[in-house]
Order: structure tokens, then sequence, then C-alpha cells
């Protein structure tokens, strides 16, 4: 794991959490991302390892989720076939719903498009049930991805297509 070593006066272990799949966006757009918040003095948490599949969210990635206030989720094309980062962002959405505003989501949509993200276009449903069938994963597990998907509908984010340079 790979974080910076920048404190925080809250006593937050992490200001910022980068939810990412590594594939798409690791080299490139979220290692740039990655170093530009710790130049700018911000204490974040990208996972450098590629995570084990498995049921349960590990428990310093948990930490991390909880303790950062702000989360910023990295939509590529391939976000939703990696159950990792479907979880994180539940736990993302379940942690920021209770912080009374206090956490915040920054969402990036990199390559993608928010409808993509939001279900509103075959690639992320479509991914999402076929995750569903390859892996018979109950329908209580399926169905908290789409809803956290579904309520990033209700957060502005980026769309870096319509950003030069």
């Amino acid at each position: 794991m790979a974080s910076s070593d920048a404190s925080t006066s809250s006593g937050s272990e992490y200001q910022v959490f980068l939810s990412f799949r590594g594939p798409d966006t690791r080299v490139g757009f979220t290692d740039f991302l990655f170093h530009s918040l710790i130049d700018a003095g911000i204490c974040v948490f990208r996972d450098d390892e590629e995570l084990r599949v498995g049921e349960r969210i590990d428990g310093s990635l948990q930490r991390a989720i909880e303790n950062s206030k702000i989360y910023i989720p990295v939509f590529s094309q391939k976000y939703a076939s990696s159950q990792w980062c479907l979880r994180e962002l539940v736990q993302i959405m379940e942690n920021t719903s209770k912080s009374e505003g206090k956490k915040e989501i920054l969402p990036i949509f990199f390559d993608v498009e928010p409808d993509d993200v939001k279900l509103k276009t075959p690639l992320y449903r479509e991914t999402i049930l076929n995750l569903e069938r390859e892996k018979k994963l109950s329908n209580e597990q399926v169905d908290a991805w789409r809803e956290a998907l579904m309520e990033v509908d209700a957060i502005k984010g980026w769309e870096v297509k319509k950003y030069k340079g």
C-alpha cells in the first residue's frame, strides 16, 4: 500500500481515499492525481497491490475508507468488473450517508459517461449482470452494488473528457 506521509489535523489517518480499477487508470491518470494531491500536502490512501478476491473488504482497507473524509472514485470502462471496486463503493456510500455531511464523494468519470455509472446504459449494467451470472453472487450483494452506483446520480462529478490537458 502506498500512502502519503502527511499527517492530518483531524486525527483521521487519511484525508482522501482513491477508489479505482488498477489496470484501467493506475499508470497515468490515478498516479498523476495521487502525486498531485500529495504535493498539495493532502494525505491520500491508494492501494498499490492487487487485492485478493473474497467476500469481505480487508481490515486495513476498510479502516482507510472509514477514516477518510473525501472519497474520489475514478470510474473507468472496467470499474464495474471489479468486485473489490464495487465493494469499496458500497462502503464509501454507507460511510458518506452516516457521516451527516462530514464526508464527501468527488466522482471522476474517466473514459465513461455519468449515465454509464448510473446504469442507464449497457456498459456497467451488463457487466454487473455478467458478474452475477458467472460468480453466482447473491441478489443482496448485487443489489447493494447497483444501489451504490445509482446513488452517484445525485453527486456532481468531473467528466475527464471535458477538460483539456
